[in-house]
């Protein structure tokens, strides 16, 4: 799966560039995933705006991500379109994750996340 990632002061951006997160990519994202935390980032905003498909397997990695965090750490998802945000919902993944609309927001709780947003 082909990603950017950029840092933003202390926060590490990271941007699935492919339409979908599903079987087929879940792989690539969870190493590359896993590569960015053992690395010491710990604080991830992960914009979902060019994902327009969201599958059980691609929303298991990103769960396995914030596993690695193993609770020194925040993961924000934004910028989340209707079919994604369904994902989240029905999962109830959206009571695990700050979902936020803007990569501005999701900056501003990723820096503290007691003003976690949902």
């Amino acid at each position: 799966m082909q990603m950017e990632d950029r840092q933003v002061g202390t926060v590490l951006v990271v941007k699935p560039v492919e339409q979908a997160l599903d079987a087929y990519a879940a792989t690539g994202f969870r190493e590359r995933m896993a590569a960015l935390i053992q690395s010491g980032s710990r604080q991830i905003v992960l914009d979902m705006g060019a994902v327009q498909f969201l599958d059980s397997t691609g929303l298991g990695a990103i769960v396995s991500s914030l596993k690695r965090l193993e609770g020194e750490g925040v993961m924000v998802i934004c910028n989340a379109g209707e079919m994604v945000m369904d994902v989240f919902r029905l999962t109830r993944m959206d009571r695990v994750f700050p979902i936020v609309r803007t990569l501005d927001e999701a900056l501003v709780v990723a820096k503290d996340p007691s003003r976690r947003a949902a």
